[in-house]
């Protein structure tokens, strides 16, 4: 295996660092991020990176106070070891939902080892970077019925190409669509920070899983990282989906985060 150029202690911050903020959405940075998903991706507001002085009780009073001045009725929290203070005691105690677990991993990587990862892929599967406008039409068609979320219209379309494309012409990320016998089932994109190159958004049609879509999205998205300089990647993987996929192909776990939903209605 590769040698790692990051180390532990790297791979912890950079994965409590990482947020992801929305197109039209806002957020707000008091006490903890908190951010307001827009309709389109089914609204709510989504709470981490605590960094107070106050108590829990207190952090999670004026979260549930601003959700509430945005007009949302959900609260969705994720939890990570670097918060400070802890929130999710309180959570619980409150009667948070626990709705889902993702696994910190990462691992070291330069092209032998991208080499071997594509050696497994089978030959139907296959994974392409995203620069064309019907490309993304396809990205799209994939994330609805995945993510539950409403579809693009012409022009949310268009700007996601612009913003797609600027940020892959300026070595910042790209997304990749995967396709079973050239048929466009699978996604996933990626952002490169301080030499890591995050993987976020993977998608696979449900009738399509367990066939190497996800492992060609990812071969292509580690190839392009490490053309783009990344020598690490890091990715929050589903328990029960990706993360075994992900630990096979020798990514190393470094903790769990939780995600908890409070209804506020």
């Amino acid at each position: 295996m590769t040698a790692p150029t990051h180390t532990e202690g790297d791979i912890l911050r950079a994965a409590a660092a990482w947020s992801w903020f929305p197109r039209d959405g806002e957020q707000e940075n008091v006490h903890l991020r908190l951010v307001r998903y827009p309709a389109r991706l089914g609204g709510g507001v989504r709470g981490s990176q605590v960094h107070s002085t106050s108590e829990a009780a207190a952090v999670l009073d004026h979260a549930v106070e601003r959700a509430r001045s945005w007009g949302e009725s959900r609260l969705t929290f994720w939890t990570n070891p670097s918060d400070d203070p802890d929130l999710e005691a309180e959570l619980r105690r409150r009667g948070a939902e626990h709705i889902d677990t993702v696994a910190v991993l990462a691992r070291a990587i330069d092209a032998p080892a991208i080499d071997d990862l594509a050696g497994d892929v089978p030959p139907e599967a296959s994974g392409e970077v995203v620069r064309t406008l019907d490309q993304v039409r396809e990205v799209d068609a994939i994330n609805v019925p995945v993510w539950e979320q409403e579809p693009l219209d012409d022009e949310g379309l268009r700007v996601e190409l612009a913003e797609l494309t600027a940020e892959r012409e300026a070595g910042e990320g790209l997304r990749v669509l995967g396709r079973l016998d050239g048929l466009a089932v699978g996604t996933g994109g990626c952002t490169i920070v301080d030499g890591f190159t995050r993987l976020w958004g993977a998608a696979t049609l449900a009738e399509f899983r367990g066939r190497g879509v996800y492992r060609a999205v990812l071969a292509e998205r580690l190839r392009a990282s490490v053309e783009l300089g990344a020598t690490t990647a890091l990715v929050k993987g589903r328990i029960a989906t990706s993360a075994p996929i992900l630990t096979r192909v020798g990514f190393e776990h470094y903790g769990d985060e939780r995600a908890y939903r409070l209804d506020l209605a």
